[in-house]
């Protein structure tokens, strides 16, 4: 039976096969019978920084970035390496670094240069798996840097380039798009839009900005997803728009969601659930979760309790509304990522008081699973906590092995070791309850076009009847909000083995740049609810 037949005939079927155990999967994640409720192990006891930023590249590293006015780290920069910068509002001449990379193999730290300040920035990986980060604060607020990833043994470092931001921008968010640039939205007292790189195009207003800028700007690190009709959801404080960016204006306005603010610093967050090939990954929901109590940041000493609701929306459907659920526990400053399953784990965070300098209690300990397919009602399961709190300045981001790092937690001005909230530099990976099944192999190719139809093979000893494929973007991470964060889920013909555990898939590649902008991504194989580790494919 050749590609096209396999097709026609397998890919259809296979569909409603996966349909159903999604279904069985929320079944067993529910009543705990995929690896409990997970597991965490600390991977570094002191990286020497703490983690502000994060973002995974395609060598399966991490960079890691805090900012570089806050005095001292306790990672120094190599021998003979040092930061000259009068403009720094700690140390102007500094022998540490600000920067890291972590390698998850050998759990090595090394540390890196930044010369400017990247407080509260923002970034996202281009096309061709450069890091571009922009933005900051004072001498950093207009600043574009990139970072071209090495392997854990090269010496690749941050650049800046002659480039700058066309306004400063302070708690901006970035959004990869077809056309190979980046949009970036907002920032503090930053009420437009502009493309890096700019292509000729200036900075354009958005009114939507203006509107949500209340007393204390819980407009900052708006969220911001592009959508399959290549349009952008964007969503700030509680209002959200559909945005076309090709000609800047506003497409339509959707409902407030109910309840709290959900933004910086009230800090909630937001994920665009999986897109599906069934249907050619035209359909999509949005999912933006947690928050703080109205006014907390500008009364941090009242401590109110966070939001507990999440809200869920069509932004297609022609009467658009959010629908409420309510999570097992209050939580602002959590990050939500999406697993290679399909379900999103909302992680970190406290359950009072809002992001800023001590300005919450009560650290959230115990991450939460949310399974978008499961009935309402029923789609939450708490999994096993740290005791290591993350609050204000934490980090989370899938790893190619299917963990998730969790990184950061400085709720100081400055680093602090003392106290009820000390600065953390440990890092710890946590293993979802996916992680506790039998694990198959994948090898598919390393890089594909559009609408291409390729095979793989999985390794897989086991009764194997169906295969699920996902593509994870590696989005940047900060603030509570991962930055281009998106999950895709192939159809899959049936797979052809000799029985001898290995096997051949046959799938095909999203259809264009609007459901997967250009890129690398980690493409895992998923058999009985367990995924492989992920394979980098670019693709574009």
């Amino acid at each position: 039976m050749g590609l096209e037949m396999r097709k026609t005939c397998s890919i259809g079927l296979c569909q409603v096969l996966a349909a159903l155990l999604l279904w069985w999967s929320a079944v067993l994640i529910l009543c705990g019978g995929v690896n409990g409720q997970g597991s965490w192990e600390t991977v570094v006891k002191n990286a020497g920084i703490s983690t502000m930023h994060a973002a995974v590249t395609h060598f399966g590293n991490v960079v890691l970035l805090d900012r570089t006015n806050i005095g001292d780290s306790q990672l120094p920069l190599p021998p003979g390496v040092c930061r000259n910068n009068q403009q720094d509002r700690a140390n102007k001449y500094d022998c540490t670094a600000h920067s890291a990379l972590y390698s998850p193999g050998s759990n090595k730290i090394r540390p890196l240069f930044v010369q400017t300040d990247t407080w509260c920035s923002s970034g996202q990986f281009d096309g061709s798996g450069k890091l571009v980060q922009t933005g900051g604060d004072a001498e950093g607020v207009r600043k574009i840097r990139t970072y071209w990833p090495c392997a854990d043994d090269g010496d690749c470092n941050w650049e800046e380039t002659t480039t700058n931001l066309q306004v400063g921008r302070w708690y901006a968010s970035n959004q990869q798009l077809p056309d190979g640039t980046q949009i970036v939205v907002g920032g503090r007292n930053a009420f437009t839009v502009e493309y890096v790189p700019a292509n000729g195009r200036g900075q354009f207003d958005l009114q939507l900005l203006k509107d949500t800028n209340d007393a204390q700007n819980d407009n900052l690190y708006p969220f911001v997803h592009l959508l399959p009709d290549n349009n952008l959801f964007i969503f700030a404080n509680r209002d959200s728009i559909l945005y076309n960016w090709q000609d800047n204006y506003v497409v339509r306005k959707y409902p407030t969601i109910p309840g709290e603010p959900r933004n910086y610093p009230s800090a909630g967050s937001s994920v665009m659930l999986p897109l599906t090939a069934t249907g050619g990954f035209k359909a999509c929901e949005i999912l933006v979760c947690g928050g703080a109590a109205p006014g907390s940041f500008s009364n941090p000493g009242r401590l109110a309790p966070a939001s507990d609701t999440c809200g869920r929306m069509d932004p297609f459907a022609k009467d658009a509304n959010w629908t409420m659920e309510t999570m097992p526990q209050r939580r602002t400053m959590g990050d939500m990522i999406l697993t290679p399953l399909g379900d999103v784990i909302i992680i970190n965070g406290a359950t009072k008081g809002s992001q800023g300098w001590g300005y919450a209690s009560d650290p959230a300990l115990t991450p939460v699973l949310y399974y978008p397919g499961a009935k309402s009602g029923e789609r939450f399961q708490t999994l096993t906590g740290t005791d290591i709190p993350r609050m204000y300045h934490s980090t989370a981001n899938l790893l190619p092995d299917g963990r998730i790092l969790v990184a950061g937690s400085n709720t100081h001005q400055f680093y602090t070791f003392t106290g009820q909230f000390p600065t953390e530099l440990r890092i710890e990976a946590f293993s979802p309850p996916y992680l506790g099944g039998t694990r198959p192999g994948l090898v598919v190719p390393g890089e594909m076009g559009y609408g291409e139809e390729f095979s793989g093979s999985v390794n897989y000893n086991g009764n194997l009847v169906w295969v699920d494929l996902s593509m994870a973007s590696a989005p940047f991470v900060t603030h509570s909000y991962a930055m281009g964060q998106r999950l895709l889920r192939l159809g899959v013909a049936a797979p052809v083995g000799a029985g001898d555990g290995k096997w051949t898939i046959y799938s095909i590649t999203p259809p264009s740049a609007t459901i997967a902008p250009q890129g690398y991504y980690m493409m895992f194989a998923v058999v009985n609810n367990a995924p492989s580790w992920a394979n980098w494919v670019k693709i574009g």
